[in-house]
C-alpha cells in the first residue's frame, strides 16, 4: 500500500468540466488498484505506518487512453513496411509498445489495424510492456482500396504489404458482400475486440483518390451487421463526405479522421450516436514528412486544409470526440500526448481533450475499469511537473515524471523502483510455472 500524498493537482478523467480538477489529494493505491482518495491529510507523510511519497509539486492525471494505434506501424517508406514484416519485426513491435507507455504515458491503447492477439496476450501476460490493448487486427478494404499497399509497378499478383495475411491475421483485402460478412468472423475469431474498416480512400495509401469510393453500401451494411451479431463495433477510417455519410447509413459507430466533415454530417453522427476520432496531429505531421510521394502530398494538404473545420463542426455538434493519434510516421510512438496539443489548436478546450483520451475513450471503447482516478479503478496515471492540463505540450519537454499502470511504476520518477523488461519476464515465467 502506497499514499501519493498532497498531490498539488489532479484532474480525475470523469468529465471535462472543472468540477473534475481537485487539489491537495491523497491518492491511497493498493493491489494496483486506487482505494481512497481524500482531502490532504499531514500526518501521512511523516507515519511509519504506511509508505508515502510527497507529491505537492506535481499534477496527476489518468494515463492517456489512446483510441487510433497502430504498434506494427514503423513508417510509410517500402523499407519500414518490409521491416514490419520481416522476421524482426516483433522486435519493434515491442519497442513500439515500450515506448508508448513508458514515453508516451499510454495505458490503454485501441489498435486499429496490425495488432494480433497474440500481442494482446503477451503484454497481458507481462513478457512484453506496453498499454493494454484493444485490437482491430485487420484495416478492411477493398481491392485498390485504403490498405491495399502494393510494390511501386502495382503487379496484380503482388498481395498488400500493409499487414498481410498471417497467423491470427487473415487478409484486410475482401470484395462483395459475402466475403464482407466470411472475414468478419474470422476477425472475430482470432480475438478482435472490434471491427476498422475503410469506408472512404486514405492520404497515406499509393493509388486512390480521396474523392473516390472504397466500399459500396451493401458491403459496408453486411460488416456492420455482422460485427452487431457478434457485439462488437465498428469504428471507420473515413475523409470524405461519401465516406462520412456511408459509414453513418449503414451502422458505424466511430467516425475516424473527418476530414471534410461538415455541419450535415456532424448533425447525422450525432443523431446516430457516433463518436469520431479526428487524429489532428498526424493530418498536421504528414505534411512535413519525409519521403512522401506528390500524390499522396497533394491529399494529405487538400484534407489538411479542411480538418479543423471539420473538428470545429464535431465541436458545435455536440459529438463524442475521442482523442487518437494514428503513429504512422517515424517519431511519433511515444509522444501519443501530442494528439492533446493538436485537439486544442484544433479548437477543443484543454478539458474536453484530456477528457477524449482519459474517461470519456475508456468509456467509449469499453475500458470502464481505467480512464478515471476514482475508488476501485485501475491505478493508471501519470505524474508530472507544470500544468500539463492547460498545456499538454510540456509533456514534449520532459515534463512526465512517472507512469503508472496497474499500480506499476516504469519511468522511476518517484523512487519506487521501475518494472523493467527484465523484472516483467521473470514475473510471466513464475506465472507460467505455477
Amino acid at each position: 500500500m502506497t499514499i501519493f500524498a498532497n498531490i498539488a493537482s489532479v484532474y480525475d478523467g470523469t468529465s471535462s468540466d472543472v468540477t473534475s480538477l481537485h487539489s491537495n489529494v491523497d491518492i491511497e493505491i493498493s493491489s494496483g488498484r486506487i482505494k481512497s482518495i481524500s482531502r490532504h491529510n499531514p500526518e501521512v507523510l511523516t507515519s511509519t505506518r504506511v509508505q508515502s511519497v510527497d507529491c505537492s509539486e506535481l499534477t496527476v492525471t489518468p494515463g492517456i487512453i489512446d483510441c487510433h494505434g497502430h504498434i506494427t506501424s514503423l513508417g510509410l517508406a517500402s523499407s519500414d513496411i518490409e521491416l514490419e514484416n520481416s522476421q524482426a519485426g516483433i522486435l519493434y513491435i515491442e519497442k513500439v509498445l515500450h515506448k508508448s507507455l513508458v514515453e508516451g504515458g499510454v495505458t490503454t491503447m485501441r489498435d486499429v489495424g496490425g495488432a494480433t492477439h497474440f500481442m494482446k496476450r503477451m503484454v497481458d501476460e507481462g513478457v512484453m510492456i506496453g498499454p493494454r490493448l484493444k485490437i482491430a487486427i485487420c484495416m478492411l478494404s477493398t481491392t485498390g482500396g485504403h490498405a491495399d499497399f502494393r510494390s511501386p509497378d502495382r503487379c496484380h499478383a503482388d498481395l498488400s504489404k500493409l499487414w498481410p495475411e498471417g497467423p491470427g491475421r487473415p487478409s484486410s483485402i475482401i470484395d462483395g458482400p459475402w466475403e464482407a460478412r466470411k472475414r468478419v468472423r474470422e476477425i472475430a475469431a482470432c480475438g478482435a475486440d472490434l471491427i476498422k474498416i475503410c469506408a472512404s480512400p486514405g492520404v497515406a495509401s499509393p493509388s486512390d483518390h480521396l474523392e473516390h469510393q472504397d466500399f459500396s453500401r451493401e458491403e459496408i451494411s453486411a460488416i456492420c451487421s455482422e460485427a452487431e451479431a457478434r457485439g462488437l463495433k465498428v469504428a471507420a477510417h473515413a475523409h470524405s463526405i461519401n465516406g462520412i455519410n456511408m459509414a453513418i447509413d449503414h451502422g458505424v459507430k466511430d467516425i475516424q479522421h473527418i476530414s471534410f466533415m461538415g455541419k450535415a454530417q456532424a448533425e447525422k453522427a450525432y443523431e446516430a450516436g457516433c463518436t469520431v476520432t479526428p487524429t489532428s496531429w498526424i493530418m498536421s505531421a504528414l505534411l512535413e514528412a519525409d519521403g512522401l510521394s506528390e500524390f499522396v502530398r497533394d491529399k494529405a494538404k487538400a484534407a489538411a486544409e479542411s480538418h479543423s473545420e471539420a473538428v470545429a463542426y464535431a465541436i458545435s455538434g455536440g459529438l463524442p470526440i475521442l482523442a487518437g493519434t494514428d503513429p504512422v510516421l517515424p517519431g511519433m510512438h511515444g509522444r501519443n500526448y501530442m494528439e492533446l496539443h493538436y485537439l486544442i489548436k484544433d479548437g477543443m478546450r484543454p478539458l474536453q481533450a484530456w477528457h477524449a483520451a482519459t474517461g470519456l475513450a475508456a468509456a467509449e471503447i469499453g475500458q470502464t475499469d481505467s480512464g478515471t482516478i476514482a475508488i476501485g479503478q485501475r491505478a493508471d496515471m501519470l505524474f508530472s511537473r507544470g500544468n500539463v492540463v492547460n498545456q499538454p505540450e510540456l509533456l514534449d519537454a520532459g515534463a512526465m515524471v512517472e507512469v503508472m499502470k496497474d499500480g506499476e511504476c516504469y519511468k522511476g520518477g518517484l523512487g519506487l523502483g521501475t518494472r523493467t523488461f527484465a523484472s516483467s519476464i521473470d514475473q510471466a515465467l513464475e506465472r507460467k510455472a505455477r
